[in-house]
């Protein structure tokens, strides 16, 4: 298995993406990575030692080009030189990728630039109307799937009900969930709640005589949390606003956690009694273990990498890349919706 990897993306660069490769790389034997970015900039976070242990799984190509923050989607799509000079090495990722020359790629470049791009070069699944941007989350039970999560803010029903059925077959595929519980995020669970976007997807997967997975109507917000769905649909605004809630409020509960045994003697003492309790909490909701969406409707596989991601992020988005491409997912995912 080989991935391509843009190790120029994200808000600290190199250092993350090249501490999570390193760790993708001890973790799974069969796989070897190419890492685009900066000659200078790589080797500076890769030590001599590493490449010689690594070997031939982990080589590294120079492009000098870095993709910048105020470059829009458009302006991506218009840069596609292949000059080392002004490619950036989002271009190059994903172009390894279209070109057949990695199995999949990971970026933490910017969103709307990576599946512009990857629209482009990558293409999509046929009778795929927009691709989605799908990433799991935290839950009293197993996880769940939040999707779109940003890549389309302008939603038609049609796109939620294929959103729905892209969503189940990935769990079921890669989680081994037979029957996939789906729901779409509304303002209210009962059937007359919501906006026409809500209440005509509703009613499209209420008319469907088949299904690969268990429509359960409305949900709110705070259901999303109680283990009780698999998958969530809604549009990408308020997919987006839901997850970048759900995340400061976790950074919110431990620090008010971690507040709060600090008040006195015995609120510390207590911490003590309580630390490996504590530990397992932050662990389970950490939102870096959840770090890798998924841009569920490629003709590939191309992974997200949180911006603010270190390298423990960056390595479990390398790692949702690696279990994608091992469950072919792009090609099941598109015989599983021909049926």
């Amino acid at each position: 298995m080989h991935l391509a990897i843009d190790a120029m993306g994200g808000d600290q660069g190199p250092r993350a993406a090249i501490g999570g490769c390193l760790q993708a790389l001890r973790q799974y034997p069969s796989l070897s990575l190419t890492l685009y970015g900066q000659q200078a900039a790589l080797e500076h976070y890769l030590s001599s030692s590493s490449l010689s242990a690594l070997g031939k799984r982990i080589t590294l190509k120079h492009i000098a080009g870095v993709l910048s923050t105020s470059m829009s989607p458009s302006a991506v799509l218009r840069n596609t030189s292949c000059t080392t000079t002004e490619m950036t090495s989002l271009h190059a990722a994903v172009g390894a990728v279209a070109d057949g020359d990695a199995d999949g790629c990971v970026s933490g470049g910017d969103t709307g630039a990576l599946m512009a791009l990857s629209r482009q070069r990558v293409g999509m699944l046929e009778g795929i109307a927009r691709p989605a941007i799908s990433s799991p989350i935290p839950t009293l039970g197993k996880r769940c799937y939040l999707l779109d999560l940003g890549a389309n803010v302008d939603c038609q029903p049609r796109h939620l009900v294929q959103f729905a059925e892209m969503g189940s077959q990935m769990v079921r595929l890669l989680d081994g969930v037979e029957r996939p519980r789906v729901a779409v995020l509304n303002i209210g669970s009962e059937q007359h709640k919501g906006g026409r976007l809500q209440r005509t997807t509703h009613e499209l997967l209420n008319a469907r005589t088949e299904h690969c997975f268990e429509y359960c109507g409305f949900i709110e917000g705070d259901a999303i949390f109680n283990g009780a769905i698999d998958v969530v649909v809604c549009d990408g605004f308020v997919g987006n606003v839901a997850l970048k809630t759900s995340e400061g409020l976790t950074r919110l509960l431990a620090d008010r956690l971690q507040a709060a045994f600090s008040t006195s003697l015995v609120a510390r003492l207590v911490s003590l009694l309580a630390r490996p309790a504590l530990a397992r909490f932050r662990e389970e909701m950490n939102p870096v273990r959840y770090n890798g969406a998924s841009l569920l409707g490629l003709a590939g596989t191309v992974v997200k990498s949180h911006g603010a991601a270190d390298s423990r992020g960056f390595f479990y988005a390398v790692e949702r890349a690696v279990k994608e491409v091992h469950e072919q997912l792009p090609q099941r995912l598109k015989a599983s919706l021909a049926v």
